[in-house]
């Protein structure tokens, strides 16, 4: 999974998700090159859902069929 900044420029590239005891390990990649592991823990991820509102969980569930559009 690649994250984008304003500019159309990778700024993250996810390459795996992992369980480390009672947290969430995300690796990847900082511009490309800089490798990176960072952790989500039950605090953070509580603060995560509690940003969600419907229309945004809805709007997350259809992102992945919806087409990308080329400007």
């Amino acid at each position: 999974m690649r994250l984008y900044g304003p500019d159309d420029r990778e700024l993250l590239t996810v390459t795996s998700l992992e369980r480390d005891a009672d947290q969430l390990l995300i690796r990847g990649k900082v511009f490309g090159t800089l490798p990176i592991i960072a952790k989500l823990d039950g605090e953070q991820a509580r603060a995560l859902v509690r940003m969600l509102r419907p229309r945004l969980l809805w709007f997350l569930l259809t992102l992945p069929f919806r087409s990308r559009r080329v400007v």
